[in-house]
């Protein structure tokens, strides 16, 4: 449980939705929402003010999507993290706002004990993609970009040192650090450690986009070095 409670932000233009999410949480004694929101607009301000450690994020909203407002979100200093609320399951939008660095994403009749664990395994840095949902992910992204993605991932990978391929390919796995560590013979500490360096190396937000590019790039599904 977190020394201090995990404070929420919702952003949903559902009311319902809103009042059903805050209902689950507050019952959560280390979670506390801070406010909710109906729309990706009202999302600055919101987070200006109060300073949530995550905000769940609707993807579909009539005047700033949540694609947009989680753009906008990550590219400011100390961002909170972003879950992606969705109805349609991996769609164009929710893999569109994972690429803009969302930490992943709930289906909105995900089980409230799951919402939970989410929330609390973001803030913990760790992943809430499964491996079966890292595979069906990297499945749905293939398009007429594909291409170029891979040559700019490989590039990117390029500059990794044989360690950090590892560490890059089990990311993009969808497996936890202390699943890493146990097949790389790591402490979790050092397999942190790993990671921080990945996402200042490669100048990303998080382990998802991390995903992502060690799938685009083909890395997981060759040997490593």
């Amino acid at each position: 449980m977190a020394e201090h409670p995990i404070s929420v932000l919702i952003v949903d233009d559902d009311a319902l939705v809103r009042a059903g999410l805050a209902m689950i949480l507050r019952g959560v004694p280390d979670v506390r929402v801070v406010a909710e929101v109906a729309d990706g607009a009202e999302v600055p301000a919101a987070v200006h003010q109060l300073r949530p450690d995550v905000v769940l994020m609707d993807v579909r909203m009539v005047h700033v999507d949540g694609v947009t407002a989680t753009k906008r979100l990550r590219r400011l200093p100390d961002a909170p993290e972003v879950i992606i609320l969705t109805t349609f399951d991996l769609d164009e939008y929710v893999v569109e706002a994972l690429r803009a660095g969302a930490s992943g994403f709930l289906v909105k009749d995900t089980p409230p004990e799951e919402i939970v664990r989410a929330i609390r395994l973001v803030v913990a840095g760790e992943p809430i993609l499964s491996p079966g949902i890292t595979r069906r992910l990297i499945a749905q992204v293939t398009d007429a970009k594909v291409d170029t993605r891979q040559a700019r991932a490989a590039r990117q990978l390029d500059q990794l040192a044989d360690r950090e391929r590892e560490v890059a390919r089990l990311v993009g796995e969808g497996k936890s650090n202390a699943q890493i560590g146990e097949e790389l013979f790591m402490s979790v500490a050092t397999v942190k450690a790993h990671v921080s360096r990945l996402l200042a190396k490669l100048e990303l937000n998080n382990r998802v986009q991390i995903a992502l590019l060690v799938n685009d790039a083909g890395l997981s599904q060759r040997d490593t070095p």
